[in-house]
């Protein structure tokens, strides 16, 4: 059975994670062949628009904290290959049918779909805060969200669909049987629009979404590295343990008076 399975319907692929019994988290095969498969979508010149759905009661539950403690690394092992989805070499509209948990890297690949339709159990959560030495700082502000909602989601805290519906986050709530006959009905609207117009408008709306300025992605970097290495790999012993973590904070108790700036860089 393969982690990731794929459907034609006509000009619609549909993309579905399958690994139900992690809840679709991300490990290096499925990562691989998400690459090799939105690679596929993105060369095809039949297929037009994509849904993006998981198996059972997660979307995806994000990075895989088993392979991460295998590995003694966060994220498991570099892929080779490039990701259409992820590095935004995608230029066809791509529909995210939500149909459970989206958590740390699988709220990112909720993030990265087009428009939304997720069922009334969905649960979407930024891990990040709670996983590295900074957390998940500007995904409220690419999704254009108010200031205390972004605040909210860069630390940690859960949203369930209707919450993220009523804020904008997610175009569509319904049953989880009406997930996916939505999820086409949404699909082949797009179909009925001028091939150019939905091209063209999608690569506009994308190139208008708020992006982090150059000076912040170097001080979110300077920040991240603002900490103790180890909590990385204790917040993920801890969570595979099911535990309460016992941080560090910093390697030098002074650091954390010294929080760089961007006078610092």
């Amino acid at each position: 059975m393969a982690v990731v399975e794929t459907e034609r319907h006509g000009q619609i692929f549909v993309v579905r994670m399958n690994r139900p019994e992690r809840l679709n988290a991300l490990n290096t095969e499925m990562r691989t062949m998400l690459a090799e498969i939105w690679t596929e979508f993105r060369e095809s010149k039949e297929l037009e628009v994509a849904i993006f759905t998981g198996t059972g009661r997660g979307f995806c539950a994000g990075e895989d904290m088993k392979e991460t403690l295998e590995h003694g690394r966060p994220g498991g092992k570099v892929l080779q290959l490039s990701d259409p989805y992820r590095d935004g070499t995608l230029e066809k509209p791509v529909i995210g049918a939500i149909n459970g948990f989206a958590m740390g890297g699988g709220f990112m690949l909720a993030e990265g779909a087009d428009l939304r339709v997720a069922v009334h159990e969905a649960v979407f959560e930024i891990s990040e805060a709670k996983r590295w030495l900074l957390g998940g700082y500007n995904h409220g502000h690419i999704a254009n969200l108010p200031y205390a909602v972004a605040m909210e989601m860069a630390l940690g805290f859960r949203f369930t669909a209707q919450r993220f519906y009523e804020i904008g986050f997610v175009n569509r709530v319904v049953d989880a049987d009406q997930l996916m006959p939505t999820a086409m009905e949404m699909a082949e609207h797009l179909l009925t629009l001028p091939p150019a117009s939905r091209v063209n408008t999608v690569h506009m709306m994308r190139q208008m979404r708020p992006a982090v300025a150059p000076d912040m992605e170097h001080l979110a970097g300077a920040l991240h590295d603002h900490g103790a290495k180890s909590d990385l790999m204790e917040s993920r012993a801890a969570f595979a343990e099911k535990r309460r973590p016992n941080f560090k904070g910093w390697d030098d108790p002074d650091d954390r008076y010294r929080t760089p700036t961007l006078d610092d860089l």
